[in-house]
């Protein structure tokens, strides 16, 4: 049928005719979508106009109006029809027949109605009263009647909503809150409520009131067509059913598909969940400039007061190379180049998610559009940055979701989009596919302080499921595809292969804990053959965890842990043998050699500065900067360690890696000397010059520069901003690991001044520093530091575990 044979039978004013008409455009298999929501809500205009007209008898002063969902002309198929009845006032009798003849057709033909009779100070009012009036108001539309009423009604209340959007907004973006807690997220259930849950329609609906205001806007990028698609699934929904319905169940979802044309019910939740995601993006975007908005104007009238009338500059503070906080946002320093700095996205990620803030929309766009893809292998910052965003704990979700919405976790990782929006429908599962990933690294990094290796954690953490994007079992697909990850980020063979082993193996643990005998023999050897090492089964411990209480509350318990550690010592009993005594020390260097003999005939300590590199990507590209390697030496003497961290700290100098050994010298040279082969990068601008370390390294030594004191200073003077939570430091004393020294194992958050915290404390326990091992892995320091009496002997047992518990209470203080 076509559309002017439906016109022609909506004509007929009675319910007969407008029924016949809407069952034969519901039933039109050549619209569908938009324009078949645009025609219902033209067909139901005719008719209820028809109806008007038919019992208005040419009154005066009373129109007819849609608000809500039918004010936007977005009818499906069991959609509430919206009304308002305007008058002016002047006849009330006539106005309450011309409602009875109004609305019983429409009651007569079952459809639900949701109606009032209102003259405009009453609707402004009623509006002043309850925000849901308020916002239905704001998609008025006149379907019949006196034009000038409704366009005066719709234009007083826009004028009302602009003037109390300072209060109405928070009201609303509480109202979306206590929705959302509910409801729950519409991106991650098997049965939505396309309408409630946060993402769904009622968000965009919000949002829509947001702009209205002209206060704020949302990001409008992909907003429209998410809309779109969530109001198509609910009309297919509805026409399956034939319930006015908004949840997806279960039991519809393939039904749903099919009338949609889609492959199947996954496919379908799929793209409900990109919608989603999409809308609920936009809502923290959005909610977030309210926030910025309504402060600033809060603020500004005391600035005024106080600057004489002058206007402020924001604030800009420094996070990292490229990277300031403004306004409570991350957002790109006026020098950055996104073309020119791969790394930069990583880079501001991390940044974001350590200090807790949120990545600006405008950064992330400008990154976006100016990147370019990473060399592979990545250079070493890039994999560094990655593993400090995964460690960030709760704050990494929301960095993560801002650098997914505008592509730039796919143009990192292209495998991601395997999973990405991936239902997963096992009931256990709170999460998709890839937000279980990004919960199971969240849940890893409160068990960095657990494993040697934090960064091989991490991304295996991040890894473990990929290959749910795969046929056939996941674990094995994904071990392939680890394996190809990994090394594109740049680590080495053999960590390549611990971390595509975890992946291959992340369900080893709780199944043999849970489903074998452990008290078999057998068992155990064939857990330990397949992870291999007990720094992998460490690894898997962790990562066997953290999975776990990612994967919901059903997941792990209390007697599931003590399966799996039971069975960790079984296999750990298998693996041990003796341990290797200490790093082997190499040989000295000759320019080793030359730096010591010259600080043995100055007395004083002597450095020198190298720029470290990567081999380029290309054949025509630049060396990847890793770094610069510090090298130290100095006369051998108490408190070197905590002096050169303190002045590495006042530069603002990150150490990446350190060692520290003492280095025998050639035969005829008396004297010792302390050989200190470090790494470091600068937090953010230039390094300083090695004139200028050496110095502050002589009056370190020598007492006459406070480093507690200046260090102290400048945290007063600029405050770090208090990002995540980090997980508590870990000092541990590692048993039978040396039989020439004590070796004490310290796991901790990277801060500036660790290192020298450190190195004061031991200084302080009164123990010598035979030699030190430190990196720092993503925001991880894990350090070693092979430790002895004065006369160069081992700590006895108690003693070693008194100072690693001084040391680990003067990490906490």
């Amino acid at each position: 049928m076509t559309s002017t044979n439906v016109t022609e039978e909506a004509e007929d004013p009675g319910p007969g005719g407008y029924a016949a008409a809407r069952l034969r455009l519901l039933t039109e298999e050549a619209r569908s979508g938009p324009p078949r929501r645009t025609a219902l809500a033209d067909l139901t205009d005719d008719w209820l106009g028809g109806l008007f007209a038919a019992g208005a008898e040419g009154a005066r002063g009373v129109s007819l109006v849609a608000v809500g969902g039918y004010g936007r002309a977005e009818l499906s198929p069991r959609s509430d029809l919206d009304l308002l009845l305007l008058h002016d006032g002047t006849d009330p009798e006539a106005v309450a027949a011309l409602a009875d003849r109004l609305w019983y057709p429409v009651w007569d033909l079952g459809l639900a109605l949701d109606h009032s009779v209102r003259t405009p100070a009453e609707a402004r009012r009623t509006a002043g009263e309850d925000l849901k009036v308020q916002l239905g108001l704001l998609d008025a539309r006149h379907i019949a009647g006196d034009l000038g009423l409704t366009t005066a009604l719709r234009t007083a209340v826009l004028a009302d909503w602009r003037n109390q959007a300072p209060k109405r907004l928070p009201a609303l973006r509480e109202l979306c809150e206590e929705r959302a807690e509910r409801q729950g997220e519409l991106q991650y259930l098997l049965e939505p409520d396309l309408k409630e849950a946060r993402g769904g329609l009622r968000d965009a609906t919000a949002l829509r009131a947001v702009a209205a205001s002209w206060l704020a806007d949302a990001p409008r990028e992909g907003l429209a067509d998410a809309r779109r698609r969530l109001l198509d699934v609910r009309d297919a929904l509805h026409l399956t059913t034939g319930r006015a319905t908004d949840r997806l169940a279960l039991q519809e979802q393939d039904q749903v598909a099919a009338e949609l044309g889609v492959l199947d019910a996954d496919a379908l939740l799929r793209q409900v969940y990109e919608a989603a995601r999409v809308i609920a993006y936009a809502g923290d975007v959005t909610w977030r400039e309210v926030g910025r908005v309504l402060r600033s104007r809060a603020v500004r009238p005391r600035l005024r007061a106080m600057l004489g009338g002058g206007k402020q500059a924001p604030e800009r503070s420094p996070l990292a190379e490229g990277i300031v906080e403004q306004d409570g946002e991350v957002v790109l320093a006026r020098a950055a180049r996104p073309e020119r700095d791969p790394v930069l996205p990583l880079r501001a990620a991390a940044a974001a998610a350590q200090a807790g803030l949120p990545l600006s929309l405008h950064a992330v766009r400008r990154m976006a559009v100016g990147a370019r893809p990473l060399p592979a292998p990545w250079p070493a910052e890039a994999r560094e940055q990655l593993v400090t965003l995964l460690g960030s704990g709760r704050p990494t979700v929301e960095v993560w979701e801002a650098l997914e919405a505008e592509g730039l976790v796919s143009l990192l990782l292209p495998d991601w989009d395997r999973v990405r929006c991936r239902p997963q429908r096992n009931a256990v599962h709170l999460w998709t596919v890839d937000r279980h990933l990004i919960e199971t690294a969240v849940r890893a990094s409160a068990f960095t302080r657990r494993v040697s290796r934090p960064d091989l954690l991490l991304v295996a953490a991040l890894l473990h499921d990929i290959g749910k994007g795969w046929p056939g079992d996941h674990s094995v697909a994904g071990e392939v595809i680890a394996r190809d990850v990994a090394a594109r980020i740049g680590f080495d063979q053999h960590d390549v292969t611990v971390i595509a082993t975890l992946v291959r193996h992340h369900l080893l643990l709780v199944e043999t804990a849970t489903r074998r005998d452990l008290e078999d023999p057998a068992t155990v050897r064939a857990v330990a053959d397949a992870v291999g090492a007990q720094g992998t089964l460490e690894l898997l411990h962790a990562l066997t965890e953290a999975d776990a209480l990612a994967t919901g509350p059903a997941a792990w318990s209390s007697w599931r842990a003590s399966l799996v550690a039971d069975l960790v010592g079984r296999v750990s009993a298998v693996l041990s043998g003796d341990a290797p005594d200490g790093p082997e020390e190499a040989a000295p260097t000759a320019e080793q050699e030359r730096l010591a003999i010259e600080a043995v005939a100055t007395g004083a300590p002597v450095l020198s500065l190298r720029a470290q590199t990567e081999p380029p990507a290309e054949p025509s590209g630049d060396p990847e900067p890793l770094g610069v390697e510090l090298r130290i030496a100095v006369p051998d003497q108490a408190g070197v360690l905590p002096a050169v961290a303190g002045v590495l700290a006042m530069h603002r100098l990150t150490v990446r890696t350190a060692e520290l050994r003492a280095l025998d010298l050639p035969d005829g040279v008396d004297g010792s000397v302390l050989l200190l082969d470090w790494r470091v990068a600068a937090e953010y601008g230039s390094l300083p010059q090695a004139a200028r370390l050496r110095a502050d390294l002589v009056r370190a030594l020598d007492g006459t520069l406070d480093i507690a004191a200046r260090l102290a200073e400048r945290d007063a003077a600029y405050p770090r901003r208090r990002g995540v939570i980090a997980p508590p430091p870990r000092v541990t004393v590692a048993p039978a690991a040396s039989r020439h020294a004590t070796v004490i194992e310290v796991r901790a958050q990277d801060a500036p001044g660790l290192l020298f915290r450190i190195g004061r404390a031991l200084e302080d326990a009164a123990v010598r520093v035979r030699s030190a091992h430190v990196s720092t892995l993503g925001a991880n320091a894990v350090d070693a530091f092979y430790v002895t009496q004065e006369r160069g002997v081992p700590l006895p047992g108690d003693e070693a575990v008194a100072v690693a518990r001084k040391l680990e209470e003067a990490l906490r203080a």
